[in-house]
């Protein structure tokens, strides 16, 4: 009996389909990166036009920016209700039309707070888009070849990344137009639009059919014979699907999934029993320590970081370190069964804590000195600013994830998941607001304010390495592979 290898060409249409979701998660991550020069200005308002830009301060803009990370969290919490209800494929259209209708509103939009109101329906659709994607991925890819697929959905982030760093380095420039940046979030709408119309062309998961319906197995069967190359095997046997097997709790929909309930998120977090306590620890410190490294903060404000110190090449390191974000998504899966995951995450915080001791080290002689133009010290800042990006990929980006399910039991792994998730939105949002405020007050004012001195600009980045090595202290001590 013939096993599937690969998808179809119609199978690989519909894998870039759902992978336009965590593209459009990570183009908005970075969107306000490139334009923020643009976005701010002294007068904002022109009569009976759209504004060329708008009234933002540090604070403002870091609201903004970070109400992103509120909807995100709004949008996971009710993925799975959706999923439910909907399916995967109308949770998709769900997702797309949220980014597109935020998409939307920004580049029309008229105000900081519309502006502000457009970014938390596009972190909405987001966050439904980012749970939905890799699980949708998985059910519809072959067996032999679902592990590969997974990367996609991280590759779709970063991609998404580098586009809106790619387009925003021209649209941002005075040669592109007063309102040019304007287009950068008009492509995000029309990709999430494009999305929202292919839907009724693609095909829902043959697992989550199977799930709801024991009827449904013939839907199943058919949708899996469109997308693979070789459809389900010799004579079309379902059990030579390779997306199931005995082992495979949705093969049998029906049957129990075993002595063990399942924890929702409430009782994990609230009244863990004994075998969760350690594991929720673990989990609880590897985000705090994932997202308090500061990457967020690079990916948001890198312009803004380097535009003090490197004011000439500021935007350019900031697309070189998109395009580094792109190359390392890829060795972490090779090493991640080379060198295991704790040695990983081991080197990786390394990297990452030498990286930002050095930055802000760097970034502080380069601020000093930045009245009399480069000096040794800004190719420092550009070099290591890029060294930390390549040092999280490797590790603190995928490993946290990847140890939930085995560190945790069997029942608990789902509401962990859920509890990390929200762990991720809440300190990805405490960052991204608190990271400008935090860095005025540590270099003694915002840019401009006579009390405020260049050359202290890159302390923010030592409480970064001072909280990230505190927390992932704990997860080397406690974590036992």
């Amino acid at each position: 009996m013939s096993s599937v290898e690969s998808l179809s060409p119609y199978g690989w249409l519909v894998v870039a389909w759902i992978t336009a979701i965590p593209f459009g998660y990570g183009y908005h991550i970075s969107v306000l990166n490139q334009l923020h020069s643009v976005l701010a200005c002294e007068s904002s308002l022109i009569p009976n036009n759209l504004p060329t830009c708008f009234e933002l301060n540090d604070f403002t803009f870091s609201a903004v920016t970070s109400v992103f990370n509120l909807g995100g969290l709004l949008g996971s919490a009710q993925a799975n209700v959706l999923m439910e209800k909907f399916g995967r494929r109308g949770t998709a259209r769900i997702s797309a039309l949220f980014t597109a209708l935020g998409s939307a509103i920004m580049c029309l939009s008229g105000n900081v707070s519309l502006l502000g109101i457009g970014r938390f329906l596009t972190g909405i659709g987001s966050g439904i888009g980012i749970c939905l994607a890799p699980l949708y991925i998985a059910e519809v890819a072959p067996k032999s070849i679902a592990s590969t697929l997974g990367v996609l959905t991280q590759l779709g982030i970063v991609l998404g990344i580098f586009f809106t760093q790619l387009l925003g380095v021209y649209f941002s420039s005075p040669d592109a137009g007063p309102n040019a940046w304007r287009l950068v979030l008009f492509f995000s709408f029309a990709v999430a639009l494009i999305q929202v119309f292919m839907t009724g062309f693609m095909v829902e998961s043959p697992r989550y059919l199977r799930s709801k319906s024991l009827r449904a197995g013939e839907e199943a069967r058919a949708i899996e014979r469109r997308i693979w190359l070789h459809g389900v095997g010799v004579g079309g046997d379902p059990a030579a699907s390779p997306l199931l097997d005995e082992r495979d709790p949705e093969a049998h929909p029906v049957a129990p999934h075993g002595n063990f309930s399942a924890l929702t998120a409430s009782q994990t977090l609230f009244k863990p029993p004994a075998d969760v306590r350690l594991p929720l620890l673990i989990v609880c410190c590897a985000m705090v320590g994932q997202q308090f490294s500061g990457i967020n903060a690079v990916l948001y404000y890198s312009n803004d970081i380097l535009s003090q110190a490197l004011p000439e090449l500021g935007k350019y390191v900031s697309l070189g370190i998109t395009v580094v974000n792109v190359i390392m998504t890829f060795p972490p899966i090779l090493l991640i069964e080379k060198l295991g995951r704790k040695p990983l995450l081991f080197f990786s915080v390394a990297g990452a804590f030498i990286s930002l001791t050095v930055l802000g080290m760097s970034l502080n002689f380069a601020g000093a000195a930045a009245s009399t133009g480069p000096t040794a010290w800004t190719t420092v800042s550009s070099v290591f600013i890029i060294f930390f990006v390549m040092s999280f990929a490797i590790g603190l980006g995928p490993v946290p994830f990847v140890m939930i399910s085995e560190i945790a039991p069997f029942y608990a792994v789902s509401s962990l998941s859920t509890i990390a998730l929200s762990l991720n939105w809440l300190t990805n949002f405490s960052v991204s607001l608190l990271f400008l405020p935090l860095r005025n007050v540590l270099s003694g004012g915002a840019p401009g304010d006579p009390h405020h001195d260049p050359g202290k600009i890159g302390r923010v980045f030592w409480v970064f390495a001072a909280i990230l090595a505190l927390v992932m202290s704990v997860v080397w001590r406690k974590w036992k592979v």
